[in-house]
């Protein structure tokens, strides 16, 4: 039997609570050259579940940059800090786009470890993020 994560209609699901944008980068589905996969947000090797509050939309590089990592020291404040979730934190208030709209900004711990360890500003990125700006599709929502 497959795993509650991979069924087609829980992956619709997350994908339309998501808006079909990845969670952490933002970047749309429909743009993707690859497809976009389910990330449990706290990583199922340290006792995560398919409960759909634990499921985020992401990006395929996304999901594997985060890969089973739940915290990480935060260079600046030196504390460990746990990655962004986006089921219980706004987005808005740990991150923000650059003034061309090009870049994410963290603006807390939790921003500044995500934009890290997630290369959210990825050259293929920013290229994807100024290729859509003049559709008015970014940023999105």
């Amino acid at each position: 039997m497959p795993k509650f994560s991979s069924l087609p209609e829980t992956k619709l699901q997350v994908a339309e609570r998501a808006m079909h944008c990845c969670e952490y980068c933002k970047s749309m589905d429909k743009f993707s050259p690859t497809d976009f996969t389910i990330d449990h947000i706290t990583p199922e090797s340290q006792g995560g579940t398919d409960a759909f509050d634990n499921l985020a939309y992401a990006c395929f590089l996304c999901n594997r940059l985060k890969s089973d990592k739940s915290n990480i020291l935060d260079a600046v404040s030196n504390n460990w800090t746990n990655l962004f979730n986006p089921r219980i934190q706004d987005w808005n208030e740990h991150f923000a786009w650059s003034e061309d709209l090009t870049k994410i900004i963290g603006l807390s711990a939790v921003g500044r470890v995500m934009v890290d360890v997630l290369q959210l500003n990825r050259s293929k990125l920013i290229a994807y993020r100024e290729a859509v700006i003049p559709f008015g599709v970014h940023p999105p929502g």
